[in-house]
């Protein structure tokens, strides 16, 4: 394993001192993150997969809350005490974190919360809970799917104030219609003269949810390509952006998640962007013997990408510039596969709830 030095406790350690990437990590389980801190992270993100997962893992320090969030709500739904839920995970995480975004004026050690994938069709109601969600603690970021509906709710939710991160992202033009209509929103703030110096926004790219896509297709469509070719197809589209950000300017950052492999980190050190890598993958990238070095500016082998333009036609359209029109988001691949389990976790920790709420008499 290469040797780390004793002033660096891990690779993702060394990363987060020696290069402007930053880490964040992708649970709001105070344990995992708690670990996240302890080599360079600062941020976090929470939503309902999340929390469904922290609840079945830490229930022996939930279940007391739920019960009473069942006696305080006295008429709540499960949906709404579920969402209270998520609330409170999002608010201890927030608190964990505060000093960061003290210390570093906004710009990281905030805590992600999603709103409800439900309403991905609704720019309306977006706002209206990103609003609610924002006012939870001063460094919340708020996640917005970028969707037909979600892209004038982010322009907005940025008018407003709000710091977004923008998710349910695979391509490089929904990046650019995110970026754009985060520009707009920062435009009317300076216009009327309101502060954005502490805002932080950026952009994620679900990079292994592309590469997931194309495997899927590979096998529908019974296409015949060399298998490693499609590990890549996430960082090629990513660093492309990345590339496009710099040139154009936009004052957002781009976000890795969804990882799949190394790469999903180790190709984008370097870069004044956050990866967000779940527990899991912290451990492992920790474990490893990968040189920590920056890669952001390598370009991902040209006969990779052409070959991968060549043979999937989604891939193209994630790679082109003006691959999606805004009115295609919503019905690409990755977009629909990616709500769909979004909205079936909402779902699954309704159904937790329920189980308290309404108890199996058969259980008993």
């Amino acid at each position: 394993m290469q040797a780390i030095s004793t002033r660096y406790k891990s690779p993702l350690h060394q990363m987060t001192q020696c290069t402007p990437t930053c880490l964040w990590n992708d649970s709001a389980s105070l344990q995992e993150l708690s670990y996240s801190m302890e080599h360079g992270g600062v941020g976090a993100t929470c939503n309902p997969v999340i929390v469904l997962g922290v609840l079945k893992k830490e229930m022996d320090t939930w279940k007391g809350r739920i019960e009473s969030l069942i006696k305080e709500l006295p008429i709540a739904t499960e949906d709404e005490i579920a969402w209270q839920l998520v609330r409170e995970i999002s608010v201890q995480a927030a608190a964990m974190l505060k000093p960061i975004f003290d210390k570093q004026r906004g710009k990281n050690g905030r805590l992600s919360i999603q709103t409800d994938p439900r309403l991905f069709r609704d720019s309306a109601a977006m706002v209206k809970q990103a609003i609610d969600f924002n006012g939870l603690a001063p460094n919340m970021i708020v996640k917005i799917p970028v969707t037909q509906a979600g892209i004038p709710a982010i322009e907005e939710a940025t008018y407003r104030g709000i710091s977004i991160n923008a998710t349910v992202c695979f391509t490089v033009s929904q990046c650019i219609a995110v970026a754009e209509a985060v520009e707009r929103g920062l435009q009317r703030r300076e216009r009327e003269g309101k502060e954005i110096a502490t805002m932080g926004p950026v952009c994620t790219i679900m990079v292994g949810r592309m590469d997931d896509w194309l495997k899927i297709l590979a096998e529908k469509d019974n296409v015949v390509i060399d298998p490693g070719y499609m590990e890549w197809a996430g960082v090629a589209v990513f660093k492309k952006t990345y590339q496009i950000f710099r040139e154009r300017g936009y004052r957002l950052r781009l976000l890795s998640a969804a990882f799949r492999n190394h790469m999903h980190w180790s190709e984008f050190i370097g870069g004044d962007v956050v990866i967000s890598p779940p527990h899991a993958w912290q451990v492992r990238c920790n474990a490893s013997d990968i040189e920590v070095r920056s890669r952001i500016d390598e370009a991902v082998q040209p006969k990779v990408v052409d070959e991968l333009c060549r043979k999937f036609r989604d891939f193209r359209r994630a790679y082109a510039e003006d691959g999606l029109a805004v009115a295609e988001f919503d019905a690409y691949g990755p977009t629909l596969r990616t709500l769909r389990q979004f909205i079936t976790a909402c779902h699954d920790l309704d159904g937790l709830v329920r189980d308290f709420l309404v108890p199996s008499p058969e259980a008993s």
